[in-house]
């Protein structure tokens, strides 16, 4: 989904050496994936008031504003660095939209689906959590299963959900979650194998246990 560290990393040095037009073309490079990652977290019903690409606008705008000071100090990776502008983006988003205009938003009925509804990273997900030997693989079945997951997902807690969504869909690196959620790699670890047994059980349920 990101572009790849190495490409990343020619195109932060072109951008620190002021080549013409490198901060256009390194920012071009991450709008797809930055879109992606807002439209997972748009309220479904926020979504039909929000395009996500106005949001990515802004976060690249607020980015070529603040490079100059991220590149005398890449603290984080700039995919992360990036991320944590459009998370604030988001949180600003739902807070106008939500607390604003509260009434008017919540009267609207939720016809939107969640974002993670479509995304094709979920046919992946159900081939690891359900025992492939017990059911026959045909496509109907693991579509029939992606419809499951995505409702089981929308179950989940927040930071489940998130944990999920970031490892998944954005097929973020162990490493790289744990520097954005502010974990040890052991921590975030455990938090997403906790995320996945909960998503497991939400979707293939455990039979109850023989009567004694």
């Amino acid at each position: 989904m990101w572009p790849n560290r190495e490409q990343t990393d020619e195109l932060l040095e072109a951008a620190r050496t002021e080549t013409t037009g490198a901060v256009d073309h390194l920012l071009d490079q991450f709008r797809e994936p930055l879109r992606r990652v807002i439209g997972l977290r748009l309220d479904p019903v926020l979504a039909r008031r929000v395009d996500a690409s106005d949001i990515v606008q802004d976060v690249l705008l607020e980015a070529t504003q603040r490079l100059r000071d991220y590149l005398k100090n890449p603290v984080m990776p700039f995919q992360l660095w990036l991320r944590h502008l459009a998370q604030d983006r988001i949180i600003d988003t739902h807070r106008r939209h939500r607390l604003a205009q509260r009434r008017s938003v919540d009267r609207e009925q939720p016809l939107a689906k969640p974002a993670w509804a479509d995304d094709e990273s979920s046919v992946g997900l159900v081939a690891q959590l359900i025992d492939n030997e017990r059911t026959p693989g045909s496509e109907a079945i693991q579509q029939e299963l992606a419809r499951k997951l995505n409702s089981a997902i929308d179950e989940l807690s927040t930071d489940d959900r998130e944990m999920i969504l970031m490892r998944h869909t954005e097929q973020m690196s162990n490493q790289d979650v744990a520097r954005c959620l502010g974990l040890t790699e052991a921590a975030a670890s455990m938090r997403y194998l906790r995320a996945l047994r909960r998503l497991r059980l939400v979707l293939v349920p455990e039979p109850p246990a023989p009567a004694s």
